[in-house]
């Protein structure tokens, strides 16, 4: 395998792009497509599931993305940020907003299924056979991202398991 020198590592920035709500991934896809069909210098881009209508995309210049975008279909633009004396921008200039991958990685990993529900809660079940179901959270399994139920109209109080993203919490219960 190859290593790269510093010195030859070409200097990149994430800069911030803009879609229409709810088309993150098809202009992604779609400038994915341009770009590869072009040979532009643009390294990864990134629709975070939870992040609504923005893409992250690493690149060298952001003249280079800006002539990708050009009619791209539910693509917004670059956002912009008050300018300070730096590499593109003179002071008082808008210039094209960054960010840091400290900042992004928080979305490169999506949080547990399980994240926000306790032992206790009141939950209603919103896939599989028990669908529509209300039980009471008996267990949580962490790291299988799976809760053990109990429902409440069963005339015989079995523990189900199911996954985390299978059920919806109704009410925050007691222990």
């Amino acid at each position: 395998m190859d290593e790269i020198n510093e010195e030859e590592k070409p200097e990149t920035q994430i800069y911030t792009m803009k879609t229409q709500l709810g088309h993150e991934r098809t202009v992604g896809e779609k400038l994915g497509d341009r770009i590869r069909r072009s040979g532009a210098p643009v390294y990864s881009i990134l629709a975070p599931s939870k992040l609504r209508g923005y893409l992250f995309v690493e690149a060298e210049h952001p003249e280079v993305l800006r002539d990708q975008l050009k009619g791209l279909t539910y693509a917004r633009g670059l956002v912009m940020k008050a300018g300070k004396a730096g590499k593109y921008g003179r002071a008082g200039q808008p210039t094209f907003g960054t960010i840091t991958l400290d900042e992004l990685r928080p979305h490169l990993t999506p949080p547990p299924a399980v994240s926000g529900i306790e032992e206790g809660n009141i939950v209603e079940v919103i896939a599989g056979p028990f669908k529509g179901e209300k039980a009471r959270v008996q267990r949580i399994d962490e790291s299988k991202e799976e809760v053990t139920v109990e429902l409440f109209e069963a005339m015989v109080p079995i523990p189900i398991t199911v996954r985390g993203d299978h059920v919806s919490v109704l009410e925050r219960g007691e222990k």
